[in-house]
């Protein structure tokens, strides 16, 4: 009975070391500064920023997927597509720029090393808190296991933005613990990924923009399945650039001179129809601010034309049309364009925002709250306080 009991208790032991080990591995990556954020304030001042304001109709638009996934050397693979198969997909598709973003790997462009972008996600964890960082030359492989507080969220902004041109926050709606609150303290990012599958409301951006947090938006394919027509070509953006360099790109991106779109799956599973709706889909002719008024003209009717502002309240909604305008009244402090058509299309602008021209080229900001130093030192104090009495536990597993 007794060497019945020592047997059974093996696979416990090995369970209880096991849960120890993943606590221990969850104490060690949550080290963070902890931050004094900044309270929630709307846009303010007397002009009003048009992220148009370099559109050039003459150049036209270009397409783009910015998150892209491939097939990679190595074990573990979230496409079973090489990167030139993945990008002849797309260019039958009618897309100009196709970057690849795998996960915590750069990855070289397959066909023109002219259009090279270094562009990766960032996150191995367990909240699918994902980032895509543009222009690092290296990975940065830290990440906090389970990042449970803000202020861990916001260092790894921080520490990835000392590293990066820019910095999206990637499909906020399947991230674990997105909520308005942390959405109105995060900052330091430049690009909120939009239309992440589940709504074509974008009510988080909305969040971190009436706490005063702007950015673009870009809607991305974020591809795993080539293979799947629902999976592929149903958001993309368009960006008024000369051409498909990461030097233009990069300036276009940082100008905010774009706009997101999500795309029905025509054809359903119909690759023919699918590259022929393609060909012709709706797009804007113009968009633009004169004096207070924001305006827009699509190449075709619409459903509706919505203005978006604070809070996510619907401002403005124009029925059957290709053109609508709104006028800032003193109180908005923003005010975005959504365009419905009627074959299920979706045009998401970015926002136009109150700021003070005279101290500042944009609202867009990457300044990073202060450091709170005694909460720091507490918190990581804790953090090896409870490292150590794990450490404690283990010993004491096994050995007995």
């Amino acid at each position: 009975m007794h060497q019945f009991r020592k047997i059974l208790l093996i696979p416990l032991k090995v369970l209880a070391s096991l849960i120890l080990l993943a606590m221990l591995a969850i104490v060690i990556t949550g080290i963070s500064p902890v931050y004094d954020f900044i309270k929630p304030a709307p846009f303010s001042g007397p002009d009003i920023f048009n992220p148009y304001h370099r559109l050039d109709t003459a150049i036209g638009w270009k397409r783009a997927n910015f998150h892209t996934h491939t097939k990679v050397e190595g074990l573990f693979n979230e496409c079973e597509e090489w990167p030139s198969e993945v990008y002849e997909h797309y260019k039958r598709f009618g897309y100009d720029i196709v970057t690849f973003s795998n996960h915590n790997r750069l990855t070289e462009h397959p066909i023109d090393s002219t259009l090279q972008v270094n562009v990766y996600e960032h996150g191995y964890n367990l909240f699918k808190y994902h980032k895509l960082v543009f222009g690092s030359e290296r990975v940065n492989r830290f990440d906090h296991l389970i990042p449970l507080f803000p202020f861990q969220k916001q260092f790894q902004l921080a520490m990835l933005g000392r590293d990066s041109d820019l910095i999206q926050m990637n499909h906020p709606l399947r991230t674990e613990g997105t909520s308005r609150e942390q959405m109105q303290k995060l900052c330091g990012y430049d690009i909120m990924e939009l239309d992440s599958g589940r709504s074509t409301e974008n009510e988080y951006w909305d969040w971190a923009l009436s706490a005063g947090h702007y950015s673009f938006g870009l809607a991305n394919d974020d591809l795993h399945h080539p293979e799947r027509t629902h999976c592929i070509a149903v958001r993309c953006n368009f960006l008024n650039s000369e051409t498909a360099v990461y030097s233009d790109l990069l300036e276009v991106l940082n100008s905010g001179c774009y706009y997101s779109m999500r795309i029905p799956d025509y054809g359903k599973g119909d690759i023919a129809v699918k590259i022929e709706r393609n060909g012709n889909i709706p797009y804007i002719r113009n968009i633009g601010l004169e004096d207070s008024t924001v305006f827009i003209s699509v190449s075709s009717i619409a459903d509706s034309i919505t203005v978006t502002g604070q809070d996510h309240r619907r401002l403005m909604t124009c029925r059957n049309t290709a053109d609508a305008k709104y006028t800032f009244s003193p109180e908005d402090a923003y005010a975005r364009f959504t365009v419905y058509f009627p074959d299920g299309e979706v045009i998401y602008s970015n926002p136009f925002a109150r700021y003070d021209s005279s101290a500042e080229e944009s609202p867009l900001s990457r300044e990073i709250p202060p450091v709170n130093i005694p909460l720091t030192i507490l918190f990581n104090l804790m953090l090896a306080a409870s490292g150590i009495f794990i450490v404690i536990l283990l010993i004491k597993l096994i050995r007995r």
